[in-house]
């Protein structure tokens, strides 16, 4: 069993085609999947999404891109969103991003706050994306960890060895997306070598970072089975003892799934 611990399945091209995108899943051992909120609106969706489909959890949050219109998004919205589906499992997706800076770094800050707020009312693990902003994003979460604990999944991680370790220290998980696989991302791949396997996730980003031997194509979740493939032969495992690690470390976050 797999569990694709982050994917975006109201986005298209797989809100198209989704029966075959979750047929494909299931046929390649992906078992459960969980579609991550980015936008307020886009929730709606997910909520029809996770109705629908047995297999597929989701989350809400707001993506630090979309800070700035979701000014009016606090700790008490997101957890009245949350409450209205026991299949909503998780905060997020949720952090900085200073690479692109579509939103002020204030906006981000402050919204990334809320949302952690969120996850230590409801107890739900909190979804971090982070990108370029390596720094900041440890600050917040060590300081808001003294205020009261709270469980942290940094998703698609791409970020040094040094700073894994930070997050290990501080109880994080890490997820792999298939970005762990590309030629170029020696370094990072060493990095998940050094990471303890009982922290380890995996995830696509479907419909994005398709990893190799089809990187460049649209992603989805079936295509996990890579991702699997790679840190298995990074970690000395076999195949069905990682995707258990994986899918163990999945259920020690976010709970047991029916």
């Amino acid at each position: 069993m797999i569990i694709d611990s982050h994917c975006h399945l109201e986005y298209d091209p797989l809100a198209k085609n989704l029966d075959d995108v979750v047929d494909r899943a299931l046929k390649n051992g992906v078992k459960y999947l969980l579609t991550i909120s980015t936008t307020d609106k886009g929730s709606d969706k997910i909520f029809e999404i996770i109705k629908k489909y047995p297999s597929i959890y989701g989350s809400y949050g707001i993506h630090p891109h979309e800070s700035e219109s979701h000014k009016n998004i606090d700790c008490s919205k997101i957890l009245k969103k949350v409450q209205l589906s026991k299949k909503i499992i998780g905060i997020g997706e949720t952090g900085l991003d200073f690479y692109y800076n579509h939103s002020k770094k204030k906006d981000q800050k402050d919204l990334f706050i809320e949302h952690i707020k969120a996850a230590q009312e409801s107890s739900l693990p909190l979804i971090v994306h982070t990108r370029s902003a390596e720094k900041d994003t440890y600050e917040i979460l060590e300081s808001e960890l003294k205020k009261k604990t709270f469980k942290i999944l940094i998703h698609c991680f791409t970020g040094s060895k040094e700073f894994a370790k930070k997050l290990l220290d501080i109880g994080c998980y890490i997820s792999a997306s298939g970005i762990v696989t590309f030629k170029n991302s020696s370094d990072l791949a060493n990095t998940f070598k050094t990471i303890p396997n009982n922290r380890i996730l995996v995830e696509t980003d479907s419909p994005y970072l398709s990893p190799d031997p089809l990187r460049g194509k649209t992603n989805e979740p079936s295509h996990i089975i890579h991702t699997v493939k790679f840190l298995s032969k990074l970690k000395n495992l076999d195949i069905k003892e990682l995707s258990k690690i994986t899918s163990q470390n999945f259920f020690n976050l976010f709970g047991e799934l029916n």
